[in-house]
């Protein structure tokens, strides 16, 4: 039997590591017939967010209707199961009292491909006459919409010193002798991960009564670890099929996976096998088009067969020896530091929340743009522009522009931008983004008619017509002496591209 089952929390005072959110999650239980709102914990996976959902389900004597939001997430599904559940209660058995309605993977819904299930979700906990707890993993997947109208509890990674207690109890459970090396690798390898930690531990002690650190093993989960696996199975070893079934255990999107494997390829494949990879990743990427332009999931089914089998069935045999496989390159930045990945993150959200974006497609498409438009902050008024209508700070403008963030040109510019957000005043006028655009680009000996006839050509094509041409009338300034930006230094358009 899985550990991970069998040691589920029965109550909320056995969920470890998150004891603020544990109490926030009774406090909302407690107080549900005061507000009335739906819950949505968040957070990373394998930190306790569905065990403390079940929990708190036993503490209150609620009886629970689940519904896993990948499995059946269709418009009527989510009315017949979840619906009626909220509402009415004529499930189970039409027991009086509270009943808790659980939705896992609540962020894995997507628009046109559930038919009309993100709209009946938001629905739902509107009108919702029972307590209804969603789970996701990534909280700004979910619309705006629905994060305005529940609350959100976030449950925060699970630190070793809270693993630790827990393996020790379990092996005593199961009459295992164990060294504290061993719990503390286990631990520390898994560090923030509990249920990753506690699948290592069974994995390990498997046909052992005790284990030592040199017994330790890595068990199979739910991560993104077996991708450089998974590229020895596609670039060298696996056929068409199996690198296609392969590819089903694999914990990327489409849109991921691609980009790791056109990056790899090059490594291990050459000449006419390199050709057909190619073109079976440039039918794959059509089909990624497909889903971007019409939010129809469904096509990422044949994008998935290009990218593993065709790219398979383009090798010459099998192929041996060790390759140095790495992360997209456009990752190389963004992996360097937590820092780096939380700055990115914060740019995301704001991009997201002001252009009704989700994050991932500002992080994949708006920023690497803005990072070409704004490159080292050459076109300066543009800068600005962006720098006001997502209310960036210093760090965030250097992020993306590439430049120095303790320039005297980007503290300037972020200073002229808080002035921009005074003076544009006036609500819902288009963004001092597009205006400034429009103004930057006749440099101001045009007239006003001559510019209006220029926003008319181009309008929203302004922001992503010809950058050099906007640079041209923006002089560029030179960067301080001792912070000036070198050549060397990467912009916001190589962490993306």
């Amino acid at each position: 039997m899985d550990w991970t089952e069998k040691y589920r929390p029965s109550t909320l005072a056995e969920v470890r590591g998150n004891n603020k959110a544990r109490d926030s999650l009774k406090e909302w239980a407690d107080t549900w017939d005061d507000h009335r709102e739906a819950v949505i914990l968040h957070g990373t996976p394998g930190v306790g967010k569905t065990s403390a959902a079940h929990a708190l389900a036993n503490d209150m004597d609620w009886p629970t209707i689940e519904l896993n939001a990948s499995d059946t997430r269709t418009k009527d599904v989510i009315n017949q199961v979840a619906g009626e559940a909220a509402k009415s209660g004529t499930l189970t058995a039409g027991e009086a009292g509270r009943r808790l309605v659980i939705m896992d993977e609540a962020d894995n819904i997507h628009g046109n491909s559930d038919r009309g299930g993100a709209r009946a979700i938001g629905s739902l906990v509107k009108e919702a006459g029972q307590p209804m707890i969603l789970i996701a993993n990534e909280f700004y997947e979910m619309s705006n919409s629905l994060r305005n109208n529940c609350q959100d509890i976030e449950f925060s990674a699970v630190q070793k010193r809270s693993i630790v207690p827990v393996l020790r109890d379990i092996c005593r459970k199961e009459s295992i002798e164990y060294t504290d090396a061993a719990i503390e690798d286990i631990a520390e390898q898994n560090s923030g991960d509990l249920r990753g930690a506690i699948k290592d531990m069974q994995a390990t002690a498997e046909g052992r009564d005790r284990i030592e650190a040199d017994d330790y093993v890595s068990g199979e989960r739910d991560t993104s670890s077996g991708i450089f696996e998974y590229l020895d199975v596609v670039l060298k070893e696996g056929d068409a099929e199996e690198a296609l079934k392969k590819s089903y255990d694999v914990d990327e999107t489409p849109d991921d996976l691609i980009n790791w494997i056109e990056d790899n390829m090059p490594k291990d494949y050459q000449g006419a096998e390199l050709a057909r990879a190619y073109r079976s990743l440039s039918d794959a990427d059509r089909w990624l088009g497909r889903v971007r332009a019409t939010q129809n999931y469904s096509f990422w089914r044949y994008a998935g067969d290009a990218m593993t089998a065709g790219v398979a069935a383009a090798r010459d045999g099998e192929k041996g020896g060790w390759t140095r496989y790495g992360p997209p390159s456009y990752w190389s930045k963004l992996g360097r530091s937590k820092g780096t990945r939380n700055t990115r993150d914060h740019i995301a959200q704001q991009i997201a929340t002001i252009d009704g974006v989700s994050m991932r497609t500002a992080r994949r498409e708006i920023m690497p743009f803005l990072a070409t438009m704004t490159h080292h902050c050459k076109n300066r008024e543009l800068t600005v522009s962006m720098a006001a209508t997502y209310e960036l700070e210093t760090d965030h403008v250097s992020f993306i522009t590439g430049s120095g963030e303790s320039t005297n040109k980007v503290q300037s510019i972020v200073e002229d931008a808080e002035q921009l957000r005074e003076d544009a005043a006036v609500e819902h006028s288009g963004g001092a983004f597009e205006g400034a655009v429009a103004n930057g680009a006749d440099d101001g000996d045009e007239s006003d008619d001559e510019s209006a006839d220029t926003e008319d050509d181009g309008g929203q094509a302004t922001l992503g017509g010809d950058a050099s041409e906007a640079t041209d009338d923006e002089p560029e300034e030179t960067p301080d002496s001792d912070t000036a930006d070198d050549d060397d230094q990467q912009s916001g358009l190589s962490d993306f591209m």
